[in-house]
């Protein structure tokens, strides 16, 4: 871990594109200012870690979720395998399918 001394006013720099200010320094606490590209996060260590546990927590997928998701999904998979060769489609008049012809 490198650490650095800083008084009020004075600037950190991260790469190019991060600046953290010391902004004011009172008995044990420190503030700080950040200047960021808004796609770099910043958080507070607690608020990063409960950040951490709800994606651990979202990404854990349990049978009971996906038979639940599975209610919504389409049934079009099971018509396209078809085992029954055919046996299942409906026959609809003036259709070849209604007429015999089976490789319709």
């Amino acid at each position: 871990m490198l650490t650095l001394t800083r008084s009020v006013g004075e600037t950190i720099r991260i790469g190019d594109d991060i600046e953290v200010h010391v902004v004011e320094v009172r008995g044990g606490t420190v503030r700080l200012g950040f200047k960021a590209p808004r796609e770099v996060a910043i958080h507070r260590e607690e608020v990063y870690r409960q950040i951490a546990e709800a994606n651990l927590l979202a990404a854990q997928v349990t049978a009971d979720t996906l038979g639940a998701l599975a209610a919504f999904a389409p049934r079009a998979a099971e018509d396209d395998a078809d085992p029954a060769g055919g046996a299942g489609k409906v026959a609809v008049p003036g259709s070849a399918v209604a007429a015999g012809d089976a490789d319709a």
